[in-house]
């Protein structure tokens, strides 16, 4: 989920210091690729006996450009600070998952009971950990805080270091990737249990790790390793395995039951919170080390929807698509045109066929030979959990993150790759800025509301599959599968654009070249009639399009398409095998995972009366699935606003929610012959 990095240097090494400052830095601004919401550093003081850390809600970059971070880390590299002791710095690039970066204790590095401790990943049985054990005092809101308790209380208690370890981490659950610097002993512990940590090192003098292997192939170019005798080779640290930095004596080994440790040497740390940057881009320090800001989910009103008017219109007699659908119109029974032209695709069906298919991707010695876009919703989790287990392929995940991911369907990634033994690469967008893009075009809309130019709230998302065919090229892996479902099919959010539904197309998200360019003629169109989209958006949008309609896709698989999806076996293997966690403000298991769902179906609800669960029920219908009285059943649950949902998507991009929703509930209806909207009297 985030990006962790970090160097161990011998003080006999022969790199100078200066080319330790460009690695570090090097490795610090790939990891900010992970997360930008925050960052911390630590350095390791030797000749003052201390590790001093500087963390808070600025960027990474912003961190090593501040003359106090360049200061401290010259002061650490200058040789006359190497005298007993040897050199570590290590830092994280934060995406927010658990915990706000708004309190400082929250940020990363997490120091507590003489640990400091990064991690990238995801705790999720964090609450239930400090309710197990009442002897233990939680201080904090972020999951981290867990991990340093556990290791300090079991490596208090255990015979030895290996049994203090592997007895706190083994209580975790979720992912896990950490370097944690255990101040008694003057030590470093590199563990994960996805296998989401990589290093390079000689095991003599120097030891360079990261989040991910690209980081350090990229070291390759600078001149100690191209001028370096040494090993060049990069290792992965496995999941479940453990390395172990004496810095004392600098000795490198994987932590095993005969792992000694020197003498004690306690260290001091040092601790300073960053409250933000001043005119000068300088570091403002912040005296009180804490701010209590609380961010809780505050009580609203629940506003009136007139479900009656909704219920009573038109629908399919064989699904339940309603009249105010794009381009519907019923024959003489009543059957709808899209029931009429469907054709249907979720056959029975085994895996065999995409066995072979994958067959010559296949790497030995369980090298990564696959990589499954993972975005944590139910779908693509399980298509992951059939690639491993069935496919028999060594997955690697990528989560493209835009602002838009959900803290429940980071959980569950973490859950489910910690479970796997699968790494998981995060690609976080600069979040701040994507959020402000979905504020900017859902203020330009709610001026001139057309159904049409919904998507471009969405339009940030598309980015999946650019960073999917970057992954390819950095990894030299080719084969990508993803568990896209042709049930999920939604053409009616541009059919509102004018877009007439194409039957025979190939596959879900297959566009005709001239529907791509009436498609674009109509966003451009009402881009120029409303000049509020004319804003930093633009770019990104356009982009969008491009890589979601225009790239070539290789070496590229819809596992679905070789697979029957069938809903109540995938809800029991994720919630049954996986513990998968489900959304608390609905029912349903699909779109919980993505934070703009609530939103925009909050619109199409309340202007057109039906929403994506409507044409995923209808198509489930189509493939005698389910039977209409079952899927009328269903939508009258999952089409209830999520509230909760809905405030927290206007809080996180910037919108103030009663004004938006009550503009919202303003919008004519499709369906205004058959209401009267009632806006209730305690509006406030």
């Amino acid at each position: 989920m985030c990006g962790i990095f970090g160097c161990v240097i011998s003080k006999s090494a022969s790199i100078e210091s200066r080319e330790v400052e460009r690695i570090l830095r090097k490795l610090a601004l790939y990891s900010e690729s992970r997360g930008k919401d925050s960052s911390g550093l630590a350095v390791l003081n030797s000749n003052e006996r201390k590790i001093q850390v500087l963390k808070g809600n600025i960027r990474i970059k912003s961190l090593l450009d501040s003359s106090k971070v360049k200061e401290l880390i010259k002061k650490s590299l200058n040789p006359k600070n190497f005298n007993e002791f040897n050199y570590l710095s290590f830092g994280h690039a934060r995406l927010v998952t658990d915990g706000s970066q708004l309190i400082d204790y929250n940020n990363q590095p997490v120091i507590k009971d003489n640990l400091v401790t990064i991690h990238n990943g995801i705790i999720v049985n964090a609450d239930n950990l400090w309710t197990k054990n009442q002897d233990l005092n939680r201080e904090y809101q972020i999951d981290t805080e867990i991990i340093n308790t556990l290791l300090n209380k079991n490596l208090k208690s255990e015979e030895n270091i290996f049994q203090g370890v592997d007895k706190a981490l083994n209580q975790l659950e979720g992912s896990y990737s950490i370097a944690s610097y255990i101040g008694e002993m003057n030590a470093l512990l590199l563990a994960t249990n996805t296998g989401s940590l990589y290093f390079k090192s000689d095991f003599k003098s120097y030891l360079f790790f990261a989040s991910e292997e690209f980081y350090l192939k990229e070291l390759d170019k600078n001149d100690f390793f191209r001028k370096s005798k040494g090993s060049r080779q990069i290792n992965r640290l496995g999941p479940n395995e453990k390395l172990f930095i004496n810095l004392t004596d600098f000795q490198i080994q994987y932590l095993t039951i005969g792992t000694k440790v020197n003498e004690f040497n306690n260290f001091t740390i040092v601790e300073e919170h960053i409250k933000g940057l001043n005119d000068k881009n300088e570091l403002i320090i912040d005296s009180k080390k804490y701010r209590s800001d609380t961010y809780g989910i505050e009580e609203f009103d629940k506003y009136q929807l007139n479900l009656d008017a909704i219920r009573d219109m038109k629908r399919c007699s064989k699904c339940i698509l309603p009249e105010t659908f794009p381009f519907i119109h019923f024959d003489k029974e009543g059957v709808c045109n899209y029931c009429k032209n469907y054709k249907k695709r979720n056959f029975s069906k085994d895996l065999d066929n995409l066995y072979n298919l994958v067959d010559p991707y296949r790497r030995p010695h369980g090298q990564i030979d696959c990589i499954v876009p993972y975005s944590g919703g139910r779908d693509s989790t399980y298509a992951l959990h059939l690639i491993k287990n069935e496919l028999k392929l060594n997955p690697i995940t990528l989560t493209y993150d835009w602002g838009m991911v959900t803290d429940l369907a980071r959980r569950n990634i973490a859950r489910i790759t910690g479970k796997l033994g699968v790494e998981n690469i995060v690609v976080s967008a600069n979040i701040r800025w994507k959020r402000d893009n979905i504020r900017k075009n859902i203020e330009a809309w709610l001026k001139n509301p057309i159904l049409g130019m919904i998507p471009l709230f969405m339009a940030g998302d598309k980015y999946f599959f650019y960073y999917t065919k970057q992954l390819k090229k950095k990894t030299g892996i080719n084969l990508n599968i993803w568990g896209i479902n042709n049930l999920e099919n939604t053409d009616f959010k541009i059919g509102f654009a004018g877009i007439k539904p194409d039957f025979d197309k190939e596959n879900l998200y297959s566009i005709s070249t001239l529907n791509k360019l009436k498609l674009f003629g109509f966003i451009s169109e009402n881009m120029i009639s409303n000049p509020k989209y004319l804003n930093q958006s633009v770019f990104d949008t356009l982009g969008s399009f491009v890589v979601r309609y225009f790239s070539n896709k290789e070496d590229y698989y819809h596992l679905f398409d070789y697979y029957q999806w069938n809903e109540l076996e995938i809800n029991d293997i994720l919630q049954n095998t996986y513990g998968w966690e489900k959304a608390d403000d609905t029912k349903s298991t699909w779109r919980i995972g993505d934070g703009t769902a609530s939103f925009y179906n909050f619109i199409y609800y309340t202007v057109a009366g039906f929403t994506e669960h409507d044409t995923f029920r209808s198509n489930q219908i189509r493939e005698n699935l389910i039977n209409r009285e079952e899927a009328l059943k269903s939508v009258m649950h999952e089409n209830i606003p999520r509230y909760e949902s809905l405030r927290w998507f206007t809080d996180i991009i910037g919108l103030d929610f009663v004004s938006t929703v009550k503009r919202i509930n303003e919008i004519p209806k499709l369906y205004n012959h058959r209401m009267n909207l009632i806006f209730p009297t305690n509006f406030k």
